[in-house]
C-alpha cells in the first residue's frame, strides 16, 4: 500500500502524532547534515542520502498537512 492511501485511512489524531514525529525527524536530519558539512566528516554519498530522506519527509509532512487542513472555498 502506498503512502497516499495510507494517509486516507488514518484518523486525524493519528496523523497529527505522525506529523510531529516527521517534523522532529526532519529537524534532526537537518542538524545532522549541517554538522557533517561543517565538520567535513561526512562523505558526499552519506550527505546526499540524508538529504533525500529529508526531502521524502518534507513531502510526507506536506501531504499530512494538506489532509488535516480543511479546504476553504472563497
Amino acid at each position: 500500500m502506498n503512502a497516499i492511501s495510507d494517509i486516507s485511512m488514518k484518523t486525524d489524531d493519528v496523523l497529527r502524532v505522525e506529523l510531529e514525529v516527521f517534523r522532529r525527524e526532519h529537524r534532526d536530519l537537518d542538524d545532522a547534515i549541517t554538522a557533517l558539512v561543517e565538520k567535513g566528516t561526512g562523505d558526499q554519498l552519506t550527505i546526499q542520502r540524508l538529504k533525500k530522506k529529508k526531502l521524502r519527509l518534507k513531502d510526507m509532512i506536506a501531504r499530512i498537512e494538506d489532509r488535516l487542513t480543511p479546504d476553504i472555498i472563497a
